[in-house]
């Protein structure tokens, strides 16, 4: 007997057909939200996962959206468009997304990072909202640790009012970061589309500069929590390895922004970068040693939750997601 193979045309027409029996037979009684004309969100952008005995919770804080041109500085602009379009991406402009993370570890609620608070872009400023959500109080954090001095890294810790959002937390920052921000002479030397940058970075640690914690890069800064140089994005930029047990993670920062263009070409510079040269080979390196240890990697700017492995693909690499678990 000969079998048939339904046509392409067949095929999608019994799918429009679906949808509009979807659409318009739906019974009796109340309606999705999207159907009354209610706004349709998601769900609050906070995601659990173990490392070992400790339990991390990644932030969500919205995204911004930047245009190609001129993002990638060492690239041309046709490259960047094919690389997004590999990707699935849109090849005008990029989501660029901001994910913080909160480590529970022997009782201590410790933060990586804290968002763009309300000074950053009109789609950023979730991340309160989504802590709460995951049941936090931030007058429960007992440490914050910076990783580098960016706008969307530490706006959140001080909003525009002046207000403290981590009444009881100690402040840990990079010792070379804090160098080369607090440092007036380079601030005066500074190019004028850098005083920006240091004037927020004064505003925001100022009021708490005799209290602020440096730590070296190389050392155990909490348990389980060790400081790794990664310059280049900023002076003193850094990432940091968590341990427990027989799990590890590497809490990349800012070593790539989206996965999608500088894991699969780490040799690219984002217009973020402060030396471009320097960001690329320090990317290199870690995303070298993370795939060679098979060790999960957390990132800044990937795509929510923004944690998986990294695998080498030619000359660059791919991120692997994590399998998203409704088991912590």
């Amino acid at each position: 007997m000969m079998k048939l193979e339904p046509s392409r045309r067949a095929v999608l027409a019994s799918a429009g057909a679906l949808a509009v029996a979807t659409t318009f037979d739906l019974p009796a009684g109340p309606r999705p939200a999207q159907a009354q004309g209610a706004p349709v969100n998601q769900a609050p952008g906070f995601y659990r996962y173990k490392i070992g005995d400790v339990t991390l919770t990644a932030i969500n804080d919205g995204f911004g959206k930047r245009p190609l041109e001129g993002f990638v500085r060492n690239a041309e602009l046709a490259d960047v468009k094919k690389a997004m379009e590999q990707a699935f991406l849109p090849a005008d402009a990029l989501n660029i997304t901001f994910t913080t993370l909160a480590i529970e570890s022997a009782g201590k609620l410790t933060l990586i990072d804290t968002g763009n608070g309300d000074s950053g872009a009109p789609t950023s400023g979730t991340w309160m909202a989504n802590f709460k959500a995951a049941g936090f109080d931030p007058k429960n954090v007992s440490t914050v640790v910076f990783s580098h001095f960016h706008g969307d890294h530490i706006n959140g810790f001080r909003l525009k009012d002046g207000s403290t959002v981590f009444p009881n937390a100690e402040v840990m920052v990079p010792a070379a970061e804090w160098a080369f921000w607090m440092d007036d002479a380079k601030m005066s030397a500074a190019p004028d589309a850098m005083k920006g940058a240091f004037a927020g970075v004064r505003r925001v640690f100022s009021p708490i500069a005799k209290d602020v914690k440096r730590f070296e890069s190389g050392k155990e800064i909490l348990p389980g929590l060790t400081a790794i140089a990664a310059p280049g994005h900023t002076p003193g930029h850094t990432t940091f390895a968590l341990s427990s047990g027989s799990g590890k993670l590497m809490i990349m920062s800012d070593t790539t922004n989206h996965p999608a263009l500088f894991v699969r070409n780490p040799d690219w510079s984002a217009v973020f970068d402060m030396d471009g040269p320097q960001a690329a080979a320090t990317r290199r390196k870690l995303l070298d040693m993370v795939s060679a240890d098979k060790m999960q990697v957390a990132f800044y700017h990937a795509p929510f939750p923004a944690t998986g492995y990294i695998a080498k693909a030619g000359n660059g690499f791919e991120m692997v997601p994590v399998q998203w678990s409704a088991a912590i």
